[in-house]
């Protein structure tokens, strides 16, 4: 994933930068995107900007309409749902190859990983859980633990950053935020026992769960506002 890749070309930087924004919230959803003022603002041209936006693309983060030109993609319920009816099916695999492929050293590092998670968040109190993207993330290991290629590149690079952006702006707080910390530790130790139909079953136990809270503090935010 770019993410962990140093960047080598103006376009993987711009890439880099807007995909950041866009999954932020730097770049609002729905907003139409100007090529000129993005290219004078990065500072490079016309043609390196569009070779950054068919990536953003690729990545779901940008749409192209008839008449209308290109966006930032919307956050909606819709959306919401066929993405982690994907995420669950695919992840869910993912584990099941896990619990076959990964060796003792990498779970470990996924428990140090979890440990880390522990000692310097607000999960205990229930107040955040934050990951950040690649190796930081234990959804990103997991997957990566999996060692098939094209579920990788399926999870990692098509529909990563448009999963982050769900988690990054709907964010988790209160209840979840252990319930989620203990569902990853359930699953890793699943995996370490090498029982992948449990890992497998555990993981979409938690994304469904982990996509249900989204989606209702999504309702609760659109009625607030």
């Amino acid at each position: 994933m770019e993410a962990n890749n140093l960047v080598k070309t103006a376009s993987d930087q711009v890439f880099v930068d807007i995909r950041q924004a866009i999954v932020e919230g730097h770049i609002a959803q729905g907003s139409k995107i100007s090529e000129a003022e993005l290219a004078k603002y990065h500072g490079v041209s016309r043609a390196t900007l569009r070779e950054a936006l068919n990536r953003l693309e690729s990545c779901h983060l940008v749409e192209r309409k008839a008449n209308i030109g290109c966006r930032v993609v919307a956050l909606t319920p819709d959306k919401l749902l066929e993405v982690y009816q994907v995420r669950t099916a695919l992840e869910g695999l993912a584990c099941r190859l896990a619990a076959e492929n990964m060796t003792k050293s990498e779970i470990e590092e996924v428990k140090k990983l979890l440990n880390q998670h522990l000692s310097t968040q607000k999960v205990k109190q229930g107040e955040s859980y934050y990951q950040e993207e690649g190796d930081l993330d234990f959804h990103y290991r997991i997957i990566k633990g999996s060692k098939n290629s094209h579920l990788i590149h399926l999870l990692c690079n098509e529909l990563y950053q448009l999963i982050r952006m769900f988690r990054v702006q709907m964010g988790m707080n209160g209840p979840r935020v252990s319930k989620a910390f203990d569902e990853h530790l359930a699953i890793i130790n699943a995996i370490d026992a090498k029982d992948g139909e449990l890992a497998e079953l555990l993981m979409k136990r938690h994304i469904g769960a982990s996509g249900a809270s989204i989606k209702t503090r999504f309702n609760l935010e659109v009625i607030a506002q």
